[in-house]
């Protein structure tokens, strides 16, 4: 199915956004990308903060979402960091572009837009923590600080996008495998 104008113009504002960070794009580089006057962009789209918006929440509404699911999950707290990564590992795959403005610009959104992502921030991160205190409780995690886990998981997985595009996209199989391995099982 053929993209909508709308659909587009927020692909290529992605793309531009990826390259040059939201600040540095105005809507008249987004519409000489698109070939067309910066006037009639806005037939389909009220601004910029409408494009941050829509990629930044399409992504944080599928890592709650998926967070939510695996929480609720019967499984092992190790089998649903297991999840956790691999699921980011799709998200960051499938959209990378939209990936790279939730790390890089998401403090550019406003009002509710901005509330509604920190939120869902927050209570993802909190989900993630309570899975790795819960795993070290049980001893399935050795008892390191969850701050750290948390940190050294997130940070790397948020960074991903621009490693992955800089090593040549690996196989997204590859990747699961080895970075929950990595991840959980260290290198020694």
């Amino acid at each position: 199915m053929k993209p909508t104008r709308k659909q587009e113009i927020i692909q290529i504002a992605a793309s531009l956004f990826k390259e040059k960070g939201y600040s540095a794009v105005s809507m008249r580089d987004i519409a000489q990308a698109m070939d067309m006057k910066a006037a009639s962009l806005y037939n389909h789209i009220s601004g910029k903060q409408e494009i941050l918006a829509t990629l930044i929440i399409e992504v944080a509404e599928q890592f709650t979402a998926e967070m939510n699911r695996i929480t609720s999950e019967t499984i092992s707290p190790l089998q649903k960091i297991k999840k956790v990564i691999e699921i980011h590992i799709d998200i960051t795959v499938t959209y990378s572009e939209n990936i790279a403005t939730l790390n890089n610009d998401w403090m550019h959104l406003e009002g509710e837009d901005l509330r509604r992502v920190v939120k869902m921030r927050e209570a993802y991160e909190e989900n993630f923590r309570s899975i790795i205190k819960q795993g070290i409780s049980e001893g399935d995690i050795k008892p390191q600080h969850p701050e750290v886990i948390l940190f050294s998981i997130l940070s790397t997985l948020r960074t991903l996008y621009l490693w992955n595009e800089k090593r040549g996209k690996m196989d997204v199989n590859i990747l699961k495998k080895d970075m929950v391995a990595v991840l959980i099982n260290g290198i020694v």
